[in-house]
C-alpha cells in the first residue's frame, strides 16, 4: 500500500499567505498598541510616538512579506489589513467611552448612540483593508525588484 503524496501528513502544506494564520495575526496585533493608546488618551494624537506606532507595525509587515516572499504579498498583507481593522473595530468598541472622554457622540439621544457605533464598524473595516492594500502593494512592488535584480545577479 502506497500513500498519496497530496495526503500524505509529512508534506507540510504551504498557505497561500505565505505563513500561518497565526502569524497573520501576529502582524495585525502589532498595530494595536496605538488604537489602544489612543483610545485611552494615553498619547498625543499628532505626536512622534503616535507616529511611530501607527507607521511602524506597517514597515515590519512589508519587510516580513519581503523578506518571506510570501507568494502573493498584496493578498496577504491585504489579509494582516482586514484583521487588523476587525481587531481595531473591537478595541474602539470597547473602549469607546473613554476615547470620548465622556462626551461619546450621538445624533439625538441615548439610544442614537447606536448609531454612531453601528457607523464606526464598516469605517474600521475599510480603513484596515486600505492599510493592507497599501502595504501589500508597497510590498509587491519591493518583491517584484528583489526578485528582478536577484534574477539579474545570477545570470551574470
Amino acid at each position: 500500500m502506497t500513500q498519496n503524496p497530496q495526503t500524505s501528513p509529512s508534506i507540510a502544506r504551504r498557505s497561500p499567505f505565505g505563513m500561518p494564520v497565526l502569524a497573520l495575526f501576529g502582524l495585525a496585533a502589532l498595530a494595536l498598541p496605538r488604537v489602544i493608546l489612543h483610545d485611552l488618551r494615553l498619547i498625543d494624537p499628532g505626536g512622534v510616538l503616535t507616529w511611530i506606532l501607527a507607521i511602524g507595525p506597517m514597515i515590519v509587515w512589508i519587510v516580513v512579506a519581503v523578506v518571506r516572499r510570501v507568494p502573493n504579498p498584496f493578498l496577504t498583507l491585504l489579509l494582516v489589513g482586514a484583521i487588523y481593522g476587525a481587531l481595531s473595530v473591537i478595541i474602539h468598541q470597547l473602549l469607546w467611552v473613554n476615547a470620548y472622554a465622556g462626551d461619546v457622540p450621538s445624533i439625538g439621544g441615548p439610544a442614537a448612540t447606536v448609531v454612531a457605533r453601528v457607523a464606526a464598524v464598516p469605517s474600521g473595516l475599510i480603513t484596515g483593508a486600505v492599510v493592507g492594500a497599501i502595504t501589500g502593494l508597497i510590498a509587491w512592488g519591493l518583491s517584484a525588484l528583489t526578485r528582478s535584480r536577484g534574477g539579474s545577479r545570477s545570470r551574470s
